[in-house]
């Protein structure tokens, strides 16, 4: 140490202070070292010495300028490049911190402490294979140097490198029992390798040496894997009150909030977020999704087209399943869908089936999803599954939520071959059970819907993959090889926005139950809150789907049909207040929009469209199974199709119940023709009249027409992998 022309005192304060820093006591140092700095503004350790202090005290930003100081006084002392190095990876400027680890290691070659943060500045800038090799370089200078093991681990991981990041985690705490970023990193490592078991317990073994907000996120984070919501929920808070502006915590509780549909709780955490990270993935997004669902339309516009021009460049701006209700074009769909399966479910790099070619007696089906209970997908399906040849094909229901008990789910598992609930299976376990069992052909009834698990179809465990129903839309992925449509929904023209190849059905892609049982009685229209005469325009779809453009279609509709309201479902208080508000905005009484309870028993929420006049489809996120209810139950459905799948279901579903006149194809159109409906009570009626003679006769609600359509689909899929070829699109003949 360079003591330069100071007092015998100034030298008796520096070592004071050194001493005491060294012993931990760092709020007795600090003062002396600035006593001797203020009277030797020049002294090199004492800037550098409480730099160091400062970086240890978490105020890194301080720490910089007391190192540059130092540094201006002796630039060539190799730690104070690789202290002021440490500082700025703190504050998250990490091509500086490379710049200054280089410097360190010109001035000492043989430096392990720099070759380490010099690994992990290269791993702050995605530098994986680098890093690697700079903790290399430390371990031949320090072979006992459980950090540089432990990072090196942290790199590894990066590179999808588990097995190897494993070992390195575990070299670490080998030679530091006690290292709870080594517990971490093992736990990482082993949730890597889909041992979310094993994983947890060494999340707790760090938690229990060293409560960090980054461990609480990652134990945050497989409780959310193993759908333990509510204790991921409690990690995240933890993380935040320990760390309050950690966006990766407030994005994953906000996650478990959107997996919980608590919408009202997610807008705060990104609204947060996005004032923390304005650019963080999929933040916009899931504010967008939220507010949708609240109908809550402030800067709506503005943040609609944020998540659109995100998409088209490539950025993770939303999920695929929101996204829906936001864009109506399919190449935007296509491009979303791809992003998230770059970012979230890539293919495999050694997928589980590798062209064998099985030879059963039967087709061996499996159907994926989380939904085998009173939900809309079983009612849509229950009497198809009922239905299936069971002569030539052997079906198996892979059932993602064991939760619970209801009618639908007893119904269900009397049907199948076999029913397999795998809630608390990984997806690599599952996908390995799938290619033990030989599955031919494997369909994803969800897609990228809340649930899904598109992960376990990234692995290939089935020669044939299908994307049907839950998603309906591309999933962009290369591993799915078809999805399942009509030449309504998916025009030849559009083929080119889908990556699977698309099989026509000959009448419309939905199945349908024709045994859903409809209530004989219901409520009065008085009983409902409805006017006994008046006439009643119907929504009963999502709210997330009602957008600003089609409420203005319908308040106009209120303005210009007296005695009219629109009646929707309660989702929560907050959309009934938002929509109350936006009716008054656009002149009209709130007290015209009426909003039925929801209702547990399926028979009697069908018995109560028979309440209503006509259903008004929304745009560009048509309804499904909603607007198939109506139909089953006599009211009329007027639609506005679009130009992707999701906008173009309910014109499906209206040709194949022979009402094509209700498909309208622009809001001017559609406007129109509900005007001429709500006032010309005739043409209402015959309609009513034609839908109620057609129900039995056209192909919408024959599901044993349906069932032999799909069969027949499955079984040209089949055959073509039977002889070695790859899928191909094709249309299925109808059945004469």
């Amino acid at each position: 140490m360079s003591k330069g022309p100071v007092t015998h005192s100034v030298f008796a304060k520096l070592d004071q202070a050194i001493a005491l820093h060294q012993q931990g006591r760092y709020g007795e140092a600090e003062p002396l070292y600035r006593e001797v700095i203020k009277k030797v503004p020049d002294q090199f350790d004492a800037l550098h010495l409480l730099g160091v202090l400062e970086a240890q005290k978490g105020r890194h930003e301080a720490a910089a300028n007391l190192i540059r100081k130092a540094l201006a006084v002796n630039s060539r002392s190799a730690e104070a490049y690789s202290n002021l190095a440490h500082a700025l990876r703190a504050i998250n400027r990490p091509a500086e911190a490379l710049s200054n680890y280089d410097r360190a290691l010109a001035l000492k070659t043989a430096y392990p402490e720099a070759l380490n943060g010099r690994g992990n500045a290269l791993r702050d800038l995605k530098k994986h294979d680098d890093a690697v090799a700079s903790f290399d370089r430390a371990l031949t200078f320090r072979p006992d140097y459980a950090e540089a093991f432990n990072n090196r681990g942290h790199a590894l991981r990066a590179l999808g490198r588990f097995e190897e990041a494993l070992g390195n985690h575990e070299r670490a705490l080998a030679l530091k029992p006690d290292f709870a970023d080594a517990l971490l990193g093992i736990g990482i490592a082993l949730q890597g390798l889909e041992r979310n078991n094993d994983a947890l317990t060494f999340f707790d073994r760090a938690l229990s040496i060293k409560p960090t907000s980054e461990a609480f996120n990652y134990r945050g984070n497989l409780y959310r894997i193993l759908n333990l919501r509510e204790n991921a929920l409690a990690d995240f808070e933890l993380s935040l009150s320990i760390k309050p502006d950690f966006a990766d915590a407030l994005y994953n509780h906000g996650n478990v909030l959107l997996e919980l549909r608590r919408h009202e709780e997610i807008i705060v955490d990104m609204e947060r977020l996005l004032h923390i990270a304005p650019d963080y993935e999929y933040a916009r997004g899931h504010l967008l999704y939220s507010k949708m669902h609240h109908c809550d339309w402030h800067s709506f516009s503005k943040n609609k087209a944020i998540v659109i021009q995100g998409v088209r460049a490539g950025k993770r701006a939303m999920l695929p399943f929101p996204f829906l209700a936001v864009s109506d074009s399919a190449s935007d769909q296509l491009a979303c869908a791809q992003t998230y399966v770059e970012h979230q479910c890539p293919p495999s790099s050694e997928p589980l089936w590798t062209g064998e070619i099985y030879q059963h007696d039967r087709i061996r089906i499996a159907y994926l999803s989380s939904d085998f209970r009173e939900h809309a997908m079983p009612y849509l399906m229950a009497g198809f599954f009922e239905q299936h040849d069971h002569g030539r094909f052997e079906t198996i229901a892979v059932s993602f939520d064991s939760k619970g008990s209801s009618v639908m789910r007893d119904r269900l598992k009397r049907t199948f071959d076999r029913f397999i609930d795998v809630e608390m299976q990984s997806p690599l376990e599952t996908a390995k059970l799938l290619r033990s069992l030989e599955i031919d052909i494997a369909v994803d009834l969800m897609g990228f819907t809340a649930g899904g698990r598109a992960k376990i179809f990234a692995l290939r465990p089935a020669p044939i993959q299908i994307n049907y129903l839950g998603f309906p839309a591309t999933m962009g992925a290369t591993y799915i090889d078809y999805i399942l449509a009509d030449r309504y929904v998916i025009p030849e023209e559009m083929q080119a926005h889908y990556s699977e190849k698309i099989v026509y059905l000959p009448d419309t892609f939905q199945a349908n139950d024709a045994n859903r049982q409809i209530a004989g009685s219901t409520q009065s229209r008085i009983e409902s809150g409805l006017p006994e005469n008046g006439f009643v325009f119907c929504s009963f779809n999502s709210s997330n789907k009602i957008t600003p453009d089609m409420f203005d279609i319908w308040m106009r509709l209120l303005q210009r049909t007296a005695n009219s309201v629109l009646w929707l479902i309660h989702a929560n208080a907050a959309v009934t207040s938002n929509l109350r508000k936006e009716a008054k905005k656009r002149g009209i009484n709130p007290d015209r929009l009426v909003f039925a309870p929801g209702m547990n028993n399926y028979a009697q929420h069908l018995a109560r469209y028979r309440l209503a006049d006509l259903f008004l489809d929304s745009l560009p996120f048509n309804a499904g199974t909603t607007a198939s209810d109506a139909l089953w139950a006599g009211l009329p459905v007027l639609t506005c199709s679009g130009n992707a799948f999701p906008a173009r279901m309910a014109g499906s579903l209206l040709n194949a119940v022979g009402l094509p006149e209700l498909i309208t194809n622009s809001p001017e159109e559609y406007e129109a023709l509900a005007i001429t409906l709500a006032t010309s009570e005739p043409l209402l009626s015959d309609i009513k009249s034609r839908l109620a003679a057609n129900r039995s006769s056209c192909p919408l609600f024959n599901t044993d027409r349906f069932r032999r359509h799909i069969e027949s689909a499955y079984i040209t899929m089949w055959d073509s992998y039977q002889r070695g070829g790859v899928p191909t699109g094709f249309a299925v003949q109808p059945l004469q």
